[in-house]
């Protein structure tokens, strides 16, 4: 596998907090010398490289030009496959199924962290986003901060997590409910569906129960990326 390309502050700063045994290598423009000592510290004491290199030079190991003025090379995350037999128990565990936008992944990853979720289970599967360099980017640090697991059988691993969370799809069929209806009462598994389409149908016929989100009919749906701040808000107030 290829290694990552982490850009930003905010990202690279959760990288080096996180996992600085991942980072590799480090490239910075002259007006982040400030921010990067400790971290080129840490990357000479290692015997790894650093280097101080200009705009042109930063995009093109960046890949883009929105690098934020760092871009550090990493060791790609390892996602473990859900234990079926003993997963995560956490009060609210964020559950994605086809969710394919990496930017879209990246602001969930975001929104997740600032409200404090531990763990974050994606269904790998074609077209569905990963840990990328663009998610990473997008997240500004929150998927550092998140438990990161994967299934191939989205269905079967809701089941598994049944006797341990109400699994909870967001959808926008006649049988969701509004958010508040929702008991509080036990963990919730919250199930975030692909950009067009929603949650699969088997994936939500594998839920318990399913929520929506009340707003004007104006509007059909919020963006994905959206309905998950949202969500996340009135869960893990």
């Amino acid at each position: 596998m290829k290694p990552d390309v982490i850009c930003g502050p905010r990202a690279v700063a959760a990288l080096f907090a996180r996992r600085p045994e991942d980072v590799l290598r480090l490239f910075y423009l002259a007006e982040q010398r400030p921010r990067v000592g400790p971290w080129c510290a840490a990357l000479a004491a290692a015997k790894k490289p650093y280097r101080m290199v200009e705009p042109e030079e930063l995009a093109k190991v960046a890949g883009t030009p929105h690098h934020g003025g760092l871009a550090a090379v990493a060791k790609p995350r390892a996602l473990p496959f859900l234990d079926l037999a003993r997963p995560p128990r956490h009060p609210l565990l964020l559950v994605l199924d086809g969710v394919g936008n990496p930017h879209n992944l990246g602001a969930i990853a975001r929104s997740a962290a600032f409200f404090g979720v531990r763990a974050l289970l994606i269904a790998e599967r074609r077209g569905a986003a990963m840990p990328s360099d663009a998610a990473y980017r997008t997240a500004a640090g929150g998927l550092e901060y998140l438990d990161l697991y994967r299934t191939r059988d989205l269905p079967g691993a809701l089941a598994a997590l049944d006797p341990h969370y109400r699994t909870v799809a967001a959808a926008l069929t006649p049988e969701a409910r509004p958010l508040h209806e929702l008991p509080r009462d036990r963990p919730v598994a919250l199930v975030l569906g692909e950009e067009d389409e929603g949650v699969s149908p088997p994936v939500l016929a594998a839920c318990r129960r399913q929520v929506r989100i009340v707003g004007s009919p104006r509007m059909q749906s919020l963006n994905v990326a959206q309905a998950a701040a949202v969500l996340l808000h009135a869960l893990c107030g």
